[in-house]
């Protein structure tokens, strides 16, 4: 009789540090939920700053582009003849 309440009194001991360790992973679980969360938002908002950062490059690349006045100038000749490319283009559709 003595040896069964031992042996219960074991198993109750471990029941008992058992329930403190389920206890225990769940707060770590919902911790770990939301710092997911916050690191998920974290990286929406970062991902979001790189596309406009590419954005700003990209404006920032095509206006060294065109940098200089002779650039500039080429620039403008190009997209001249582009035009005019297009309006004869227009004209034989039309025709």
């Amino acid at each position: 009789m003595a040896q069964t309440g031992l042996l219960l009194a074991g198993i109750e001991l471990k029941l008992r540090k058992l329930l403190l360790t389920h206890e225990q992973l769940k707060a770590d679980n919902e911790a770990m939920k939301v710092e997911l969360q916050t690191l998920r938002q974290q990286n929406e908002r970062l991902l979001n700053e790189v596309e406009q950062l590419k954005a700003k490059n990209s404006i920032k690349v095509m206006a060294d582009t065109f940098g200089s006045d002779k650039e500039i100038e080429e620039g403008r000749k190009k997209i001249q003849q582009l035009m005019r490319d297009i309006e004869q283009c227009i004209a034989l559709i039309n025709s």
